[in-house]
């Protein structure tokens, strides 16, 4: 009996774009869901993933589990090693046993933030801590690994009513303080996880390579931290002062690149897909979050 729908395993479930990804499964009736959240599947042991895949039926996995906390992974190699290089490397060998397809989700971090145009996807990648390096060793895994039809998808800046992000934080810091202070040197593009959500659910039939592929996505256009925070407090129309400060005198721990804006034509262009433009797909978030009002032309 043949199948009739693609049985999509998604791990990491519960953060930003496992969250959208599960809000959109009404919009996708050929498609059948699995949602796997931290805890119901360990990545990095690859016998529990022989085990559990063992008497699955799984066509695709997309891969949204990370370790995304930057400073601390300075702190915590190890466990940032074992969500993004080791669970890659066992996901994307059992993908090429198995013959499944696998989206992975990486970031615009693998760079290094030296040049002044947009990142294609074979620019040389020169991680700058220790989040970005283990990273960059998960997609050098999958690539060794090569399982066919499938794709990294590099991204950047991601946020969504979903988790912990930089609209929520500034919602929530703006409405409690009377100013706030955020680097203005530091440009890149924001990614609505609505948007990369529905991107990965309409492209995934269309992905058909022998060896993996990278893709860039992101919104339109290009924006500092700072130009982004005022931006979200005159949307939501939050009375509070952003004052520019620079990523030296701001003091970070940790080193991160002053450009990472990705050239995001591969995957309009192969897949023939409409991206949005940032500020759009913000006021789209602060909609859901409640903070804004629906008061764009009719």
């Amino acid at each position: 009996m043949n199948k009739t729908k693609l049985s999509i395993l998604v791990v990491g479930a519960s953060g930003q774009l496992g969250s959208e990804i599960f809000d959109r499964q009404a919009l996708h009736s050929t498609y059948s869901f699995i949602f796997l959240k931290k805890g119901d599947l360990d990545i990095s042991s690859y016998s529990e993933l022989e085990t559990y895949f063992e008497d699955s039926n799984i066509d695709v996995v997309i891969n949204c589990a990370a370790y995304t906390k930057v400073a601390q992974a300075e702190l915590e190699r190890d466990k940032a090693d074992a969500a993004n290089f080791l669970g890659v490397k066992n996901l994307a060998t059992m993908a090429r046993e198995r013959a499944i397809k696998l989206i992975h989700i990486s970031t615009d971090a693998v760079f290094d933030g030296q040049k002044s145009r947009p990142y294609i996807e074979s620019d040389a990648t020169n991680p700058l801590n220790a989040y970005s390096k283990s990273k960059l060793d998960g997609e050098n895994a999958m690539l060794a690994a090569n399982p066919e039809n499938s794709i990294i998808i590099r991204t950047s800046w991601v946020y969504s009513q979903y988790g912990n992000n930089f609209v929520k934080t500034m919602v929530e810091l703006g409405c409690n303080k009377q100013s706030v202070a955020v680097v203005n040197d530091q440009i890149g593009t924001p990614t609505s996880a609505k948007d990369l959500a529905c991107a990965i659910l309409n492209i995934l039939p269309n992905i058909v390579c022998k060896n993996v592929e990278i893709y860039h996505y992101s919104n339109e256009g290009a924006i500092s931290w700072f130009d982004f925070a005022k931006e979200i407090f005159a949307q939501s129309k939050i009375d509070c002062l952003v004052e520019p400060i620079s990523t030296i005198d701001y003091g970070a721990s940790v080193k991160r690149p002053l450009y990472s804006v990705l050239d995001i034509r591969k995957i309009r262009n192969e897949f023939n897909i409409d991206i949005p433009f940032w500020k759009d797909s913000l006021i789209d978030c602060l909609m859901a979050l409640g903070v804004k009002k629906d008061d764009r032309p009719r």
